[in-house]
């Protein structure tokens, strides 16, 4: 089972979700701006990730540059990012012990692999 962090505005987000249907995928959608994220369920995706939390984040969106991001800790990123999830790069595919950003989306092939 496949969960995406969506955003259907997104039109990475939508090709991804498109080749995960395609590839006969469960799949739960979480529309993040709907329903964001707390600091727990963001450290888990950057473990899952392997990421820093900058290298989550949209960081050419205004928010960033007027929260004043740039040279943040992690924790103040992780905080952003909850109260802004405007900031999360999009999508965010993860099968509860792996995740992977769907730039391209293709990316999310090798997820799918070992959850057939």
């Amino acid at each position: 089972m496949l969960t995406i962090y969506h955003n259907p505005r997104c039109s990475k987000s939508r090709q991804t979700l498109a080749l995960i249907e395609e590839n006969k995928q469960d799949v739960t959608i979480v529309e993040y701006l709907k329903t964001p994220l707390n600091e727990t369920q963001i450290s888990q995706l950057l473990t899952q990730l392997k990421l820093s939390p900058l290298e989550m984040m949209r960081t050419k969106e205004a928010e960033f540059k007027e929260q004043n991001l740039a040279n943040a800790d992690d924790a103040t990123l992780i905080a952003a990012i909850v109260a802004t999830p405007k900031l999360i790069e999009r999508p965010i595919v993860t099968d509860n012990s792996r995740a992977i950003i769907g730039r391209p989306p293709e990316n999310v092939l090798s997820l799918m692999q070992g959850n057939d």
